[in-house]
Formats: structure tokens, C-alpha cells, sequence
């Protein structure tokens, strides 16, 4: 088996509306073709033998054992790899279920596609479902060293990608609000939302956490003094630099207990606590000091208790947990060293800090801890004794952490309250020493230690014992009160024909509301008044630029065939989907071979609009009306016949449609028309002249007006729209060239021939045609453009694109002539492959009066060209 190719899908996709995350390998089973399961000798029991958890997979037959059975009586093995490779990630407890696996038009090469949560490790997990695959066919088993490789290479991608516990347990809480979220790629930033409307975090700290408060934070010594300036109970304590200092700053502080800890330390590194001797002293200065960053030190006096973390989210306690160091209790049988391996294999136990406890690591600390108590590694504890393993209750150093939320006194509460108002922090851990939390802490004694910016959740989300708190629901609660939005309107348009027009004339319509409208086309990116990006950006890279942009409050996004293809849709749903129209171009590219699969693809958009939106349908096109019956969302027709049975249909259903009736663009529902404007009026229907635009328009029109634009600007919209070559470039661009007009427009399928040959049969005068095609294009593609150039033209020159995408010099235009012949054996034409000189050609033969009309591969260079002969 070969895999061929490998695409990465994160959003509604050919494959799955619901499943955003897919991997899609195209998958050539080479001398496995037709070769079923069954007919390969050991197969299924070296698969039942590596891999016995697979018996848990139901597959179609929709009960367990369900997929070995059909392995069993014979399947192919693109099916097989599609359940190996969602196995091997359930087994790194990435638990992914959905897989989907289809024969391509080529003999043996099939679409395997499956779920993944990372993208690097549902990769990998193809690759290898391969390989065990192939591995298990030659010599009916997989070693299990390889196996286990597998999975520890596995496991270790998935913590590498990992966003960390504190900003799972939000953006989890975003996916239950369905609040959209993107990983920026840069300093761990997240954007929670889209547009004018997004918000950004950076684990826990937020957009809104201000800079003085997290510095403040950061200095444990700056803290302690504005908060014992507010009557805040504090460690008595000093700041030291040098060793020197540090004999008369423990008698500052009152002599022993002390704590020695770094001035700038975090996650508990380098802090010694209940010091009761210089010596003691001497060496917990060492570790502090090696730790602080700036060798400053803290010496502060030792309060009896437990270390309480208080989690106050804009300013109120959410959460309250009690940390216990790494410790472990005896048995009376079991050394301390035994005990901390049964510890250690408690499953949520881990390395680093994606678990709900970390793993307790032995080191000179841990040893220190332990002499200090007495005891050793081969100690033998008595039943329910205690040997604690870390002198701080850090989780991160194996500690645990119990819930007390419910337990905290009022007073404790309105104090760490007043903390966070008095550092000045939207998010903040407190950590308080206290022998009882029940109690005010002046009446035990009790101090607020520290206060932390970007303080960790997930003792609070996932605590050892006591209720886990949805601590994510608060931050959320924070940055967008109220119910306040999160997303901006989303308009996506998709077609065969006219995208980029209908996008500008859409875009144009929502920027008469004054806001912010971001759109993309095949000419580029646009905020506002200005170009972003120049090229073809219709993929989803390109959308998100829009959609993470601060200042962008509406979003008009051309997509097109391949980027769905490639990676599915930039979003997770949008609010209107338009799909113009489906024409037979690009297939057999992407095994994308019929139309009817070219519709579905297309459909993707329509299908992505939510349940409160609109999908805007072409009720003139059969492939497109059929649509409607997988749509979520609310449907509206758009059609150049009011009297069509769909549109009469729906308007019967008291529906929402927009029609070409009477010479004028309407909107109906039910039984009233509201009149838009006359199609003459409208620039770019050229006085009305061009079916296709008037079509274009009504979409426009319909997904404005479903979006809730006043009629009053959507009439503004398209009367003011123009199409200029500087507005709408290479899309029915007319230019006056005094005894003649050139028309530049980028048709380059049959469907864009036939709509611009609506215009041109308009034409009182000759029309001569300077046309061409893409190389990628079926032979019969390009036979029948040549078809349809002879019915449209009285003369015609053959040209060719300059990237002629794996063609021969001349193939094209011989597959282009051989059309016109047999459209019009009498068709008069010649040809002249380089495009610069047929439309020089085209514009120095046509008649007065005539009409050139050009087809080029580079719009730009064939209107510097025509702008040449204006200057003339």
C-alpha cells in the first residue's frame, strides 16, 4: 500500500458537516486491490491478535464485534486501515470515532477518512494504521515493540500540542457555548470569537488583564507591602541579595519558624518552609537563590496551617481548594519507596500538567523532606502515617488538592476579594495559610502568602476529592457578560460561476450600513477601503485573516472548490450560505469526477449556515434547488422566473424568495413584493442586457435582505456598484474604445461561456471572440467551449494561457479548434497561442461598431493592453 496524499480537514468538509477534524488520506492499495480480508491468509487473527480492542468497534452493522465480523467475512483494506488508525489514538486515549472510506474513480486508490483531535498525531496515527496493516498482511503480525513505539510517539505528540489544563477547561466551556475559538500560533494565544467581537487568552491570563497588576504580582515583596498598607494580614518578612544578610533578616523577622523562597520563583521551585535552623537556613537560601532570577531572596516568618489557593475571577471568589503536598500514607507493610510507586500508579496521575495529579519525582528534595520527618525510602510507615515528599503543595511537584469552595468563611472571602480589587487583576490565585478556611484569619492566625497572575484551574476543575467547579464558565462570564456576542455575521457564497462578483456586490451592500465589512475573492483580501492581500484567497487560510481581524464586524467570504477540499471551511458555521450555480468545471480534479459530486462538495456552504440563518439557493438550477433538503438553516430561492414551481412552491409556504419579474429585482414573501430596484437601473447588468448578473444581483440582494439590511441601503448598494476593472476586475469589465467596446471577462468554463454569451447575443453589432481555457481541463471541456464560441462569435481567435499545467505548446487550442468546427464547420477563426498578441490582433481586425471580447489568462496585462489602444 502507498499513501498517496494526506490532507488535514478542520472544519465542515465533503466528508462530514458535524465532524470538523478529519484526516482524508488518498490511499493506493497497489496488489491489495480486491484483495478482501478474508482472502488473506492470518489476517484477521494477527489483527485480533495486535489490536484485540477493535472488538469494541461497531461499524455499520451498529453493535460490538461489529467490524471484526465484517473482517472477518471480507472487507478491503482502505476500510480496515480507516478503523486501525481511530484505534491506535483511542488507545493514547484520544477518543475519536467517526471514519468514513470510498472507492475513487481510480482502480484501487481509495479516500480513507477519520477523525483526530491533533492534527501531528491523527497523521501519524494513518501512517502507522498502514504500516501495521501491511506489516500484518506479509507476516501476520505487527511486533509489538513497534506497536508500543507507535503509541509512546503517539502520546508524546498529543502532549506537545497540548494547550495546557487551565486553557482546556475554558475553551472547553467556548465549545459547550459553541463560542468559536483559534489557536493564534504565537506566545500560546488563544482568540475566543470572531472579528470586532473577539476576545484573547493566554492561559489564564486574559485581553483584559492589566500589565501593572500581573507585574505587581510578580513581585512577591511589592505585593506584601501594598497589601499590609491596606490592613491585609501578611507574612512578617524582608528582602535580602546577599548571603551576608540573611542571619539579621531571620532575627527581623522574628527568628525561627521561617520560610526562605526566591523573590521571582513559580510552581513552588527553590522555596524552603518550617526552617528551624541555620544550617537549614544556609541550604534553603542556596536553593532559593539558584532559582530567583535575580538572585533576590524572601525570608518571611513560618505560619502554621494549610496552603489554601482562593481562585477569584472578576472580582469574586469561584473557587476555593485545599493543597496538600506530595505525600504518601503507610500501611504498616510497604516502604516509603514502594508507596510511592503504588502512588504514582493511580491513572490520573501523569508527566507534566495535563493530568489531574502529577507524578511524584524522587529527588535530593524529596530525600531532604523526608529526613526531615525522620524518615527514608526504605522507612517502613505505620498504617495511616503520613511522609510527605515536598515541603510546598504545588500540583505540579506531586501534590493534591481537595475542594473547599463551599467551606470558605464570608470574611476570608470579601478579603481575597479586596486582594484582587487591590492588585488590580480581572483573574487571580490567592494562596492563604490558614490552620481552618472556616474561620476569619484573624482568628487563626492566618495570612494571605501570595497573589498569582495566570493562576493554574486545575485544582479547582479537577480536585483529588470534593466537587470539580467550572471555573471556564466564569471566565467566560467575564469576557463576554450578558450574553454579549461572539461572532460577527458570516455571508459565504459559493458557485461555479460569478462568486467573486456576487461577494464584491454583497460586500458593497453591507458596507451602506457603515460598518466594517472584511471580504475575500480570487482578487484578494479587503478590509474596508483597502486591499489586505492580493491573489486568489478563497481558501480558509484566507477567511480567517477576516475572521481574526479586531476591527472587521461583517464577514463576506468567497469560498471556493479547493480549499474546501483541501481543508473544509474556515468556520464552524456561518449565518447566510449562497450557492449560485453548479457547472461542470474542474472535474477530475480532487476525485471530484461528476457533477452531481461537485454539487455536493458546493453544498457544503449552504449546509453550514446555522439553524437562525439562511441558505440562498438557485432555484434555476435543478442541482442547486436539490439542496434543500439536507439544510439546517432556513431556505430562500433566487430565480431569473418568478413563475418557476419552486419558487411558486415556497412563496405558497409564505417563503422568503427574490425574483426577476416585470424588468425589476423583487423580494417576495408570501403575498407581498417589495420592488428593489429596475435591472436597467443596476450598472452591472449593463442596462439590463446580462441575465447572469441579474441573477448574481438577486442573490446578493436576498442574502442582505436575509441578514437584515434596510431596503433603503440594499437599493443604494446596487445602484452604486460598478463593474470597473478597478472594482471587480476581469468580471464583465466594458471599455469604450471609440469606434468599438472590448468586454474582459473571466470565463473559463461552459457555464461562463453560455452567461456572457447572454450579453453578447444582445450585441447589434460584430462580435469577435479572444478565447482560451486553463490546461487543467477535460479535452471534452475544452471541445465544447470551442462549441459554444462558434454559436457566440462571427470571428474567433484561438489563444493560450502561458502556464499551460502539464499541456503541450498548442494542445489546448487544438482541442479548443476542434470544437469550433464542429459547432460551425464554416466558423471563421485562426489562431495565435500567445495571448498578448491575439487580443492585439482582435482589436487592430474587428469591425466599427463590433465588440471584442476577451477571455485572458492574466486580467491585468490584457487591460494594460486595451488601455494602450484607449490612449491611441
Amino acid at each position: 500500500m502507498k499513501i498517496l496524499k494526506t490532507s488535514t480537514l478542520r472544519g465542515p468538509n465533503y466528508w462530514s458537516i458535524r465532524y470538523h477534524k478529519l484526516i482524508a488520506m488518498r490511499l493506493d492499495l497497489e496488489d491489495l486491490d480486491e484483495r478482501y480480508s478474508n482472502e488473506i491468509p492470518g489476517f484477521y487473527e494477527g489483527l485480533t491478535k495486535v489490536l484485540p480492542t477493535l472488538v469494541e468497534h461497531y461499524c455499520s452493522r451498529g453493535y460490538r464485534g461489529g467490524f471484526l465480523e465484517r473482517v472477518q467475512e471480507g472487507t478491503l483494506m482502505g476500510h480496515i486501515v480507516e478503523h486501525v488508525a481511530l484505534e491506535l489514538q483511542d488507545l493514547v486515549g484520544i477518543h475519536v470515532g467517526f471514519g468514513r472510506t470510498r472507492e475513487t474513480s481510480e482502480r484501487g486508490v481509495f479516500s480513507v477518512v477519520f477523525e483526530y483531535t491533533d492534527e501531528q498525531a491523527g497523521r501519524y496515527a494513518g501512517r502507522a494504521a498502514v504500516r501495521l496493516c501491511q506489516s500484518i498482511v506479509e507476516t501476520g503480525t505487527y511486533p509489538e515493540p513497534e506497536l508500543q513505539q507507535d503509541l509512546a510517539d503517539l502520546r508524546e505528540l498529543v502532549q506537545n500540542a497540548s494547550l495546557g489544563p487551565s486553557t482546556e477547561t475554558i475553551i472547553t466551556e467556548a465549545d459547550e457555548r459553541q463560542i468559536p475559538w483559534m489557536n493564534l500560533g504565537a506566545r500560546a494565544l488563544i482568540q475566543l470569537g470572531y472579528g470586532v467581537n473577539q476576545r484573547r487568552i493566554q492561559a489564564t491570563l486574559t485581553d483584559a488583564s492589566g500589565i501593572l497588576g500581573v507585574e505587581l504580582a510578580c513581585d512577591k515583596e511589592g505585593t506584601k507591602t501594598i497589601l499590609r498598607d491596606a490592613g491585609i494580614p501578611v507574612p512578617r518578612g524582608t528582602l535580602i541579595r546577599y548571603f551576608d544578610e540573611l542571619r539579621d533578616a531571620i532575627d527581623e523577622v522574628g527568628g525561627y519558624p521561617i520560610v526562605i523562597k526566591p523573590l521571582d520563583g513559580n510552581h513552588g521551585r527553590g522555596i524552603t518552609i518550617d526552617i528551624n535552623s541555620w544550617e537549614e537556613a544556609e541550604e534553603a537560601y542556596d536553593l532559593a537563590s539558584e532559582a530567583s532570577k535575580t538572585r533576590s531572596i524572601i525570608v518571611e516568618r513560618y505560619y502554621k496551617g494549610s496552603d489554601h489557593r482562593i481562585l477569584v475571577i472578576n472580582g469574586k471568589v469561584v473557587a476555593v481548594a485545599e493543597r496538600v503536598p506530595a505525600h504518601v500514607v503507610g500501611d504498616g507493610r510497604a516502604t516509603v519507596s514502594e508507596l510511592i510507586d503504588r502512588t504514582n500508579q493511580d491513572p490520573r496521575r501523569g508527566d507534566g500538567h495535563d493530568n489531574v495529579l502529577t507524578r511524584i519525582t524522587l529527588d535530593k528534595t524529596a530525600t531532604d523532606v523526608l529526613a526531615r520527618q525522620g524518615f527514608n525510602l526504605d522507612t517502613v510507615l505505620r498504617e495511616g502515617e503520613v511522609a510527605y515528599l515536598r515541603a510546598t503543595a504545588n500540583l505540579s511537584t506531586g501534590g493534591s488538592a481537595i475542594d473547599r469552595t463551599d467551606e470558605i468563611h464570608p470574611e476570608n472571602e470579601w478579603i481575597a476579594e479586596r486582594v484582587v480589587k487591590t492588585i488590580g487583576l480581572d483573574i487571580a490565585g490567592i494562596d492563604v495559610v490558614t490552620s481552618d478556611i472556616r474561620k476569619p484569619l484573624r482568628e487563626t492566625d492566618g495570612v494571605v502568602v501570595e497573589v498569582n497572575a495566570a493562576p493554574g484551574f486545575r485544582m479547582h476543575a479537577a480536585p483529588s476529592e470534593g466537587l470539580p467547579r467550572n471555573v471556564g464558565a466564569a471566565v467566560l462570564d467575564m469576557l463576554y457578560p450578558n450574553q454579549a456576542p461572539t461572532r460577527i455575521p458570516i455571508i459565504a457564497l459559493t458557485g461555479t460561476n460569478g462568486k467573486t462578483t456576487t461577494t464584491r456586490l454583497t460586500a458593497h451592500i453591507f458596507r451602506q450600513t457603515k460598518k466594517i465589512v472584511g471580504y475575500t475573492t480570487t482578487d484578494g483580501i479587503y478590509i474596508g477601503d483597502y486591499l489586505v492581500e492580493k491573489g486568489d484567497t478563497t481558501g480558509p487560510q484566507s477567511a480567517q485573516v477576516i475572521l481574526k481581524d479586531p476591527t472587521v464586524e461583517v464577514a463576506v467570504l468567497e469560498t471556493a472548490r479547493g480549499g474546501i477540499l483541501r481543508s473544509g471551511l474556515a468556520f464552524s458555521q456561518c449565518d447566510i450560505g449562497v450557492v449560485l450555480n453548479v457547472a461542470a468545471d474542474h472535474l477530475g480534479i480532487g476525485d471530484i469526477d461528476t457533477i452531481e459530486q461537485m454539487a455536493f462538495l458546493k453544498s457544503v456552504v449552504a449546509e453550514s449556515a446555522s439553524p437562525d440563518g439562511y441558505a440562498i439557493l438557485n432555484a434555476d438550477d435543478p442541482l442547486v434547488a436539490g439542496m434543500a433538503e439536507r439544510m439546517k438553516a432556513k431556505i430562500a430561492y433566487f430565480s431569473m422566473n418568478p413563475e418557476n414551481p419552486v419558487i411558486q412552491d415556497h412563496l405558497r409556504r409564505g417563503k422568503l424568495v427574490a425574483v426577476y419579474e416585470n424588468g425589476y429585482l423583487s423580494i417576495l414573501e408570501g403575498n407581498w413584493t417589495l420592488r428593489i430596484e429596475e435591472a436597467k437601473n443596476i450598472p452591472m447588468t449593463i442596462g439590463g442586457k446580462a441575465p447572469f448578473m441579474i441573477a448574481n444581483a438577486l442573490a446578493a440582494c436576498l442574502a442582505a435582505f436575509a441578514q437584515g439590511v434596510d431596503v433603503e441601503l440594499i437599493r443604494q448598494g446596487v445602484r452604486t456598484f460598478q463593474l470597473s476593472s478597478e472594482q471587480t476586475p476581469g468580471r464583465m469589465n466594458m471599455f469604450d474604445l471609440g469606434r468599438n467596446h472590448v468586454l474582459v471577462d473571466y470565463a473559463h468554463n461552459a457555464a461562463g461561456y453560455e452567461a456572457m454569451g447572454g450579453f453578447v447575443k444582445n450585441w447589434s453589432g460584430e462580435c469577435l471572440g479572444v478565447v482560451g481555457a486553463p490546461g487543467d481541463r477535460r479535452d471534452d471541456d475544452l471541445i465544447l467551449l470551442g462549441k459554444i464560441a462558434a454559436d457566440m462569435f462571427d470571428y474567433i481567435i484561438i489563444k493560450e494561457d502561458y502556464d499551460r499545467r502539464d499541456r503541450a505548446g498548442g494542445e489546448v487550442a487544438d482541442l479548443i479548434r476542434k470544437g469550433v468546427l464542429q459547432g460551425n464547420p464554416n466558423a471563421e477563426h485562426e489562431t495565435l497561442l500567445d495571448e498578448h498578441e491575439a487580443i492585439r490582433r482582435g482589436l487592430e481586425i474587428v469591425k466599427d461598431g463590433g465588440l471584442v471580447v476577451i477571455t485572458p489568462e492574466s486580467v491585468s496585462e490584457a487591460i494594460a493592453i486595451i488601455k494602450s489602444y484607449q490612449e491611441k
